[in-house]
């Protein structure tokens, strides 16, 4: 089987902007109590190798 390896160019500036936001959207998301619980969220990672994984969880109501 032949794999290859996909690269997405991104200027330097640009990825360490995103890499900036998306801890601070995080925490204003947690702030906003929009959350996933930590079990079901295990849970659906573990069943990521099953033949039929979970749906991914929402997020709490």
């Amino acid at each position: 089987m032949e794999t290859r390896i996909q690269a997405e160019h991104v200027p330097l500036p640009l990825a360490q902007e995103k890499r900036r936001s998306l801890p601070l959207e995080g925490l204003v998301d947690v702030d906003e109590r929009r959350t996933v619980d930590h079990g079901l969220m295990r849970a659906w990672a573990d069943s990521l190798d099953d033949d039929r994984p979970l749906p991914l969880p929402c997020e709490e109501a």
